[in-house]
């Protein structure tokens, strides 16, 4: 396992991400925990030590499934990460009452990283409005030793992040950051690490595989990649691109099962950063992806909890897609079959409640009544 420093501390290069544990009969908040506790084993034992979960991953079931199973390990032998849900605005003036129960949940004294979650337009002037107090509360439980680092995430765009950071940039040690090859300029990922090295602030990295997006690539495109590394799998093409950034210390992956685990595990056992002609050509390939338009959906069903007819938003925006892409065709119409009426695109009502939480924001009402046009063609 590769090992980066971080101030004091030796973090493993690779992190459990528990967004996207295993879980029973396709349902999210079904965590398998005997899989789970079977992977986060795998994982204390070849090396990993940083594991990062959340209040809403699961619909509120991650942080009690990887609190039960680190609860098995001496505490001193695991960095655990979670985040104040800022991401709903309704929890803005809950802070204390969700630490506390976040400690519980997680079966521990303190946390070794908490973030402020998900800074984005949508939540900035709740984020820096005193009468909260979140960042009062926060660095009141870092001076009490319940919190040891303190942190944010962001999707917000630049300007965003920098009224975050001109605001708390004094006391904020880490900042973690949807990173990988697509978006890199697809969501000005390097605008924000340039500007986080302004205020000196090392990165963590959030998906990394685009919500698996990355982890199997076209065959001309697969093709390409191999001509230059035969010995390197796809989702490998993705870490390594991420080892090339100087100024990136942690990645997580939301690992679903023990091979997606095993392989990561594998390819972090190596620090072989990409050589100019390998950036080069990834980053052609990744224009040629963009190129097909794509919705930057990473299904962290933040959506699925606020949407009043109960649909499947992730499920619905991975076959808009699939249907974009292909210009038609075949497959999301077949798919969509199986769905009653009162689950399909159609059934949006436009509320727009989905979209007050999406870290991408996406216009998902928009969405589904453009996927339902599209259907009838």
């Amino acid at each position: 396992m590769i090992y980066k420093q971080f101030q004091d501390i030796r973090l493993s290069a690779l992190g459990l991400g528990a967004m996207r544990l295993p879980v029973l009969e396709g349902k999210d908040a079904q965590i398998d925990e005997p899989a789970a506790q079977e992977m986060v084993d795998y994982a204390m034992e070849y090396g990993v030590n940083y594991y990062d979960t959340a209040w809403g991953y699961h619909s509120g079931q991650s942080e009690l499934a990887l609190g039960r199973a680190l609860a098995r390990y001496p505490r001193e032998s695991f960095y655990l990460a979670t985040k104040f849900p800022g991401y709903d605005l309704n929890n803005m003036g809950r802070v204390e009452e969700i630490f506390e129960a976040q400690l519980k949940k997680c079966q521990v004294d303190y946390f070794d990283f908490y973030l402020f979650h998900n800074v984005c337009e949508m939540n900035i002037d709740a984020y820096l409005d005193p009468q909260y107090g979140i960042d009062a509360y926060l660095t009141a439980q870092k001076a009490n030793g319940c919190i040891r680092h303190l942190g944010f995430s962001a999707h917000g765009s630049v300007p965003v992040i920098r009224r975050f950071l001109e605001a708390y940039g004094d006391h904020i040690e880490f900042c973690q950051l949807q990173i990988n090859y697509l978006d890199w300029t697809f969501q000005d990922a390097r605008a924000k690490v340039e500007l986080l090295k302004e205020y000196n602030i090392p990165v963590w990295v959030m998906e990394p595989l685009r919500g698996g997006r990355l982890a199997k690539l076209g065959e001309s495109h697969t093709r390409r990649l191999n001509a230059l590394r035969p010995d390197e799998a796809t989702p490998a093409w993705a870490f390594r691109f991420l080892q090339t950034i100087p100024e990136v210390t942690m990645i997580l992956s939301g690992m679903s099962n023990m091979a997606q685990l095993q392989d990561n595990v594998h390819t972090f056992e190596t620090e072989k950063p990409l050589a100019e002609g390998e950036l080069s050509e990834l980053m052609e390939i990744a224009d040629e992806i963009l190129g097909r338009k794509a919705l930057p959906c990473t299904a962290c069903r933040y959506c699925t909890d606020h949407c009043p007819q109960g649909l499947d938003i992730p499920e619905l925006i991975k076959l808009y897609n699939e249907h974009n892409f292909t210009e038609g065709g075949f497959i999301a119409p077949m798919a969509l079959t199986a769905y009653p009426e009162e689950k399909k695109p159609s059934a949006c009502v436009g509320c727009r409640s989905c979209e007050a939480v999406c870290p991408q924001q996406i216009k998902i009402s928009e969405v589904m009544k453009d996927f339902t046009e599209k259907l009838k063609g």
